[in-house]
């Protein structure tokens, strides 16, 4: 095949997706279900046209060229009649394979990661997404640097994968990427200072924090907007959220003390499966409002055939990083419209049965009632107990501190009639220290 060109062309790139099905290797997933979804991640991005694909079932990959001689010659005639300019393998490719592989087949390729990697930088849109992306491309491709690096200059979307220039000296390749990480930690130190004033303001909000998580395109942004009549991008496409949002609801919840409980309702990143170790690193910052949850909601698309393998993928990542067993998990069985009416009501049974299950469709509004009370009552589970009591006094000109305890609905009584306020408490550990970080000295006034 003859090699193609890609930066001028206009149209999208004809790309050709395979799964390599390992024969040692094998995992729950069905390997038909396992392309489809890397077809879908291709499809994510705009620049890409999928042609087509194939589960290429392996005994052993070939230590040069992933695949034997003639399943190579296969794919080269089947690549060439189809003018396919990219080639996405949904799996690891080493540095060697990926070389060889591209020379005889006149193409460009991209791994599982590599794919990713362009996802992830064509949807990050904060400045922190964008320099966490930057820097994990870069870690993923210094190990590689199969083609030149002078695209790393350029103010463009991308990084060049897809279409980026040819060969030129590893060397200066090597010494242009470490210039550019070195660059990119810098900055991203400036901007992590600034998300730890962001985060130590939002602690003293008196607020809980409910995190949305899930598999991607499990309808996380759809449930969001739902709630809080927000318009996150909400389609049906793999990594249509790559940076967290967070709105603050109140809960229309049982009546106490003036309405019901208002929360922040954080949506976050989808989670995948095989999700590249340097993302999950480089990503963990962004994830912060998961770490710090009061309530975690698990969104399933339950009418996924693999439902269950992604819930297991998302508890693995949940676990790797690092939340704790003691915050609260409600599963979402989402998209129950796209059931059978058999299987719908088979899983309304379970729903009733099961406290930390609700099922929900977050398109049409269906037990979003049960899934909004159900979150309700954890929180008061969570928030209530255990709870103490105790007498605070208040100078009367802090009266930004006894608004933040009414606020949080935890003044039991109030004494106003001496020389400064008394007020009586009840709160949970974590409303407390939530209290005591409103009141500490403001981390930008201690700096200056």
């Amino acid at each position: 095949m003859s090699g193609a060109s890609f930066e001028t062309a206009e149209r999208p790139t004809r790309a050709f997706v395979l799964h390599p099905d390992l024969a040692s290797g094998r995992t729950r997933r069905a390997p038909e279900h396992a392309l489809a979804e890397a077809i879908a991640l291709a499809q994510a991005l705009p620049a890409i046209e999928v042609v087509g694909g194939e589960v290429v079932r392996l005994r052993d990959p070939h230590p040069g060229h992933l695949f034997g001689t003639g399943k190579l010659a296969e794919l080269d005639a089947r690549l060439e009649a189809d003018e396919i300019e990219l080639v996405l393998v949904d799996g690891p490719v080493t540095p060697v394979q990926q070389r060889n592989l591209e020379k005889d087949w006149g193409v460009k390729l991209l791994d599982r990661t590599g794919l990713i990697l362009e996802i992830f930088a064509d949807r990050a849109r904060t400045r922190e997404g964008v320099l966490q992306v930057e820097l994990a491309a870069l870690s993923y491709q210094r190990t590689r640097l199969v083609r030149a690096w002078t695209h790393l200059e350029r103010q463009r979307g991308g990084f060049g994968f897809v279409g980026g220039p040819g060969e030129t000296q590893i060397e200066a390749d090597r010494r242009a990427i470490d210039d550019q990480m070195i660059r990119l930690r810098r900055q991203l130190e400036r901007v992590v200072r600034t998300r730890t004033l962001h985060r130590a303001a939002r602690a003293k909000v008196p607020y809980p924090i409910v995190a949305l998580v899930g598999y991607t395109n499990a309808g996380k942004s759809t449930l969001f907007n739902r709630l809080t009549g927000a318009e996150v991008l909400a389609k049906d496409m793999l990594f249509a959220t790559l940076d967290p949002t967070m709105r603050a609801i109140r809960l229309p919840g049982p009546v106490s003390e003036g309405g019901g409980r208002k929360v922040i309702l954080s949506d976050t990143v989808g989670f995948i499966s095989d999700l590249p170790t340097e993302l999950v690193a480089a990503f963990r910052a962004t994830l912060e409002e998961v770490l710090s949850a009061d309530l975690i909601l698990h969104v399933r698309d339950i009418a996924h055939p693999e439902t269950a393998a992604q819930s297991a993928d998302v508890t693995a990542i949940l676990s790797s990083l690092g939340v704790e067993d003691d915050v609260p998990v409600l599963e979402v069985w989402n998209k129950i419209d796209l059931l059978d009416r058999e299987a719908g009501d088979a899983l309304r049974a379970t729903d009733a049965r099961r406290e930390d299950v609700i099922a929900v469709s977050a398109l049409t509004g269906e037990g979003l009632p049960a899934l909004i009370a159900a979150v309700e009552a954890r929180l008061g589970s969570a928030l209530d107990a255990p709870r103490s009591d105790e007498v605070l006094v208040l100078d009367y000109a802090n009266g930004r501190a006894r608004a933040w305890l009414h606020e949080a609905g935890v003044v039991s009584d109030e004494d106003l009639t001496g020389e400064a306020a008394h007020l009586t408490v009840r709160w949970t550990a974590r409303q407390k220290a939530a209290f005591e970080a409103m009141q500490a000295p403001d981390p930008a006034e201690a700096e200056d």
